[in-house]
């Protein structure tokens, strides 16, 4: 019993900290209600009931004028990749190393790097001028 009130004690005091802080952190002109003074005293005085006050009335208030994109449904057997759905942003990513495998098919894959000569060659320098470099290697 003793260690379940410990608990919630620690708990509300944490809650109790966490609403005072936001509220102190809060610039003057985003707080509602009251002033940022107030909050802070009404928050510090009730404990509890102004922490709790301080999160309802914290929260900033919908923009309901706010446009939002419509999203088009999406078509499992439409082709998306080609055609009228193509867009910049599309073009973009497939310009984008991360993209290319899904602009190209599977039949463009790239190649791993044991099948690039030149990169073979680079790397057979690089590992012969080290050994050259350290003799106890």
């Amino acid at each position: 019993m003793v260690l379940a009130d410990a608990l919630l004690a620690l708990f509300a005091t944490g809650f109790w900290l966490y609403c005072l802080t936001d509220a102190i952190l809060t610039p003057a002109r985003e707080c509602r209600g009251l002033s940022k003074p107030a909050w802070i005293a009404v928050i510090t005085v009730t404990f509890l009931a102004g922490a709790l006050a301080w999160l309802i009335a914290r929260r900033p208030p919908r923009d309901s004028g706010r446009l939002r994109t419509p999203v088009p449904r999406w078509d499992p057997d439409h082709d998306f990749l080609a055609g009228q759905y193509w867009t910049a942003a599309d073009d973009a990513a497939a310009r984008h190393p991360a993209g290319r495998a899904r602009a190209r098919g599977p039949q463009d894959l790239p190649q791993g790097p044991d099948d690039d000569l030149e990169f073979l060659r680079a790397l057979g320098r690089a590992i012969h001028g080290n050994q050259q470099a350290d003799p106890e290697a």
